[in-house]
């Protein structure tokens, strides 16, 4: 065998939404596309908006010289600058270009980030249920990632988190809106954060990944991390919240405030259709019996399944048509990860299936 042991155990742990989108091709060429209700995968079924294609043609026709040749290592300082601006505007934090790298997507953000803080054996904290992604960020770079469990409303226990701080210790990873819970951590547990990361014996950095952060519903407010906590870092991208999640543009902003910062250094779509299909599966889910934490962000929906073994219940909705992701692949066992990113039509022709498979696991 070539391929190492480590990689080997993290594709069997990761890999439950490529299995489920494989099952759904399967199925899809057994009994017609029209039949089977994919909620798998979190890939914006909406078209980018207009301005974005346009700014982007206007670049691919510019005939501006060297616009397409390398570029400075943390991107163009005119970018840079422009988002800046931007973050000063929302944080009211003096942020300037040296404060911003630009990167291949929020997962070359996060990799770039951990590279630069881990040494062999240092640990990751994070709170379930997480993107499964996060365990190969910081195995990547010699690092372990811990997963602390949440409270029973899906947000950090910071109490939890304080108990699982070891001299061992690098960074706190985070992701509000929640991919898969839909969850924004409010305000009130950054400022618990901020004091945590006070008392610690050594510098701990909290590290934000927020590529969800203009995807919200019913007027919920997203704090801005940097204001509350002095030692932050914001990872994020466009793919969600302009649709473009092929193109892979992406960012790192080290706070001002963060003293390291020149160290570790050297919005907008229209939510209404996925509040409606939020709205939709909710409602639609809660009818039928599952317990189900209110998204409040993104677009997934992370329901209780009806029998502890989540794995038997995936199976049980593929039954049905339905393909869902187990929400062990996201280290919340007895869950599973609903995916909005379909059309509305399919959420509402989906939702019979749901409930068969429900009565099926009651018995």
């Amino acid at each position: 065998m070539i391929v190492s042991r480590a990689v080997t155990d993290n594709l069997s742990k990761a890999s439950w939404i490529r299995r489920m989108f494989e099952e759904g091709a399967r199925l899809k060429q057994e009994r017609g596309a029209d039949k089977v209700f994919d909620f798998t995968l979190g890939n914006p079924e909406i078209e980018p908006p207009p301005a974005v294609l346009a700014a982007a043609r206007r670049v691919l026709e510019s005939t501006a010289p060297h616009l397409h040749a390398y570029m400075p290592n943390a991107g163009h300082v005119k970018v840079r600058e422009a988002i800046a601006g931007r973050l000063r505007v929302s944080t009211g934090l003096p942020y300037t270009a040296n404060h911003v790298l630009m990167t291949v997507g929020a997962g070359a953000a996060l990799n770039t980030v951990l590279k630069a803080l881990l040494d062999p054996g240092d640990e990751v904290l994070t709170v379930a249920p997480f993107f499964a992604e996060y365990t190969f960020y910081a195995e990547n770079h010699g690092g372990k990632l811990i997963v602390v469990p949440p409270r029973a409303d899906l947000t950090p226990d910071v109490a939890k988190l304080e108990a699982a701080i070891t001299p061992r210790t690098r960074a706190i990873l985070v992701n509000s809106p929640n991919n898969p819970s839909g969850v924004i951590y409010p305000r009130e547990t950054f400022v618990e954060i901020e004091a945590m990361l006070a008392r610690a014996a050594r510098p701990i950095v909290l590290v934000s990944d927020e590529p969800y952060r203009a995807l919200v519903f019913d007027g919920v407010a997203v704090p801005e991390v940097p204001p509350l906590v002095r030692r932050s870092i914001v990872a994020t991208s466009w793919s969600k919240s302009l649709a473009i999640p092929g193109e892979r543009i992406g960012y790192l902003a080290f706070s001002p405030r963060l003293p390291e910062a020149a160290e570790v250094g050297d919005q907008v779509i229209d939510v209404g259709p996925y509040r409606e299909k939020r709205d939709l599966m909710y409602e639609g889910l809660t009818r039928i019996g599952y317990q189900c934490v209110k998204p409040q962000g993104a677009f997934y929906v992370f329901p209780k399944t009806p029998i502890p073994d989540d794995v038997a219940f995936v199976r049980l909705l593929a039954e049905e048509g339905v393909l869902t992701v187990p929400g062990s692949g996201f280290g919340m066992p007895g869950h599973i990860r609903i995916s909005l990113t379909v059309e509305r039509d399919t959420v509402v022709r989906a939702l019979p299936g749901f409930e068969r498979a429900f009565k099926k696991a009651r018995g």
